[in-house]
């Protein structure tokens, strides 16, 4: 028989529960950023207390840039009524292919402006009893003009709810609106389902020069964390590289070892939602912090970047993470942090001809700062920053670079805009 000691107990863990779902809610979802006409040329854009009190910055530039402003913007949309937009590709012949997460599908987007039915051939990934899966990023094959493939994450179902993510490969035929050759790639490991629907999922991928690919993965946990992006065993809270046929890329740093994940490449990460790569081979990486401390990193072979040990932010109940330490030795720090936080979504790399002063930056897409954050560089250091879209007051969830140098943006208002010069 339950008593009533338990039953205390039992309501106060559900409240407990609703607190922090409450708090994430909200970490993601009210709108923080000042209007552009509110911003001040050189000063911080957010200039509110942080969430975490005693956050000192571990070295100058940090956090809080100050804000610099560019040339004004024309806003095109281009698509309007996407179901839950998550990624896009550029194709060679002007279309765009568009991923939508819940239900999975696929769309092109014609360089005449139409907009195409799901493209099929999707369907083989559904598990036995799951209705649909859920779509991430796509990219393409470096050689996709002539192998026509492309590489996308998604996540099935296990035991009712969503798992962890995996990597498949295709080959896109944009005359009969189909994906074929349809093969799973890669699982990430173990494939546990998560309590919140798509949470922490990870899923960026990103090709590096030589050909291999590199895939993020969060680490799922709810709060308080648990201890997985710390330990090599699993693939939870990592960024990885594998081979175009799923194998763990040569030279990666783990290898040969039979207690840790060989397709590992870093650890120690939270929740992985921007990613991009600069012409030098460098690697950027954006991921969510608690509350407080969004972080910006540099991806380095075989770094534990410190999660949960370390954060620039506290728990969603309100207490410190694991000792409260924002550092710890032979942990890398993130290159710059937001406290309050943006929850950052996608990221690009500015290296297009339209916006000559954005050369050289990097776009972080904001949900929570319902924006994209033009990040400016110097020696990969943040020396300015500059809220765009923040007028639209939407969530931002990918930002791309595309051929002609414009910026793409697509919302969850549904929407795919075009960013180009006024």
């Amino acid at each position: 028989m339950t008593s009533r000691a338990d039953l205390l107990v039992g309501t106060l863990v559900l409240a407990l529960v609703s607190v922090i779902a409450a708090a994430q809610a909200a970490q993601e979802g009210a709108a923080i950023t000042p209007a552009r006409s509110a911003l001040v040329e050189g000063r911080p854009v957010d200039s509110r207390p942080t969430e975490k009190r005693d956050n000192t910055p571990e070295f100058a530039g940090q956090t809080r840039a100050p804000y610099h402003a560019t040339k004004p913007y024309t806003i095109t949309t281009l698509v309007d009524g996407i179901t839950a937009p998550w990624s896009l590709a550029f194709l060679p012949g002007g279309d765009m292919l568009i991923t939508e997460r819940l239900p999975g599908k696929m769309r092109l987007r014609h360089a005449d402006g139409r907009l195409s039915a799901p493209l099929g051939g999707l369907e083989v990934l559904r598990s036995a009893d799951a209705a649909d899966i859920g779509l991430l990023d796509v990219v393409l094959d470096p050689a996709f003009a002539t192998n026509h493939r492309i590489f996308f994450t998604f996540y099935d179902y296990v035991g009712g709810t969503n798992s962890n993510t995996c990597v498949a490969r295709a080959r896109l035929d944009e005359a009969t609106l189909r994906v074929n050759d349809v093969t799973v790639i890669f699982h990430a490991e173990p494939r546990i389902p998560s309590k919140r629907l798509g949470g922490k999922t990870g899923g960026r991928l990103v090709f590096s020069s030589d050909g291999h690919l590199f895939l993020t993965i969060g680490d799922r946990s709810d709060s308080p964390p648990w201890d997985v992006a710390q330990r090599l065993d699993t693939h939870l809270g990592k960024v990885l590289r594998i081979t175009r046929d799923g194998a763990p890329a040569p030279d990666n740093p783990f290898l040969n070892r039979a207690d840790v994940r060989p397709e590992i490449w870093a650890y120690g990460i939270r929740s992985p939602e921007g990613f991009a790569i600069t012409p030098d081979g460098t690697l950027w990486e954006t991921e969510h912090g608690p509350r407080g401390g969004d972080e910006l990193n540099i991806i380095r072979k075989g770094r534990n970047y410190g999660w949960p040990l370390i954060a620039h932010g506290i728990d969603y109940a309100g207490g410190p993470m694991f000792k409260g330490q924002t550092a710890m030795e032979g942990m890398e720090q993130p290159i710059y942090y937001w406290d309050p936080v943006i929850a950052p979504s996608g990221l690009a790399y500015y290296n297009g001809r339209l916006f000559p002063e954005w050369r050289g930056s990097l776009l972080a897409g904001g949900l929570r700062g319902v924006g994209v954050y033009r990040l400016q560089l110097k020696n990969n250091k943040v020396v300015a920053e500059e809220p765009l879209l923040t007028e639209l007051k939407t969530r931002i969830r990918d930002v791309r670079v595309g051929p002609d140098g414009a910026v793409y943006v697509l919302t969850e208002q549904k929407a795919l805009l075009k960013l180009t010069p006024q």
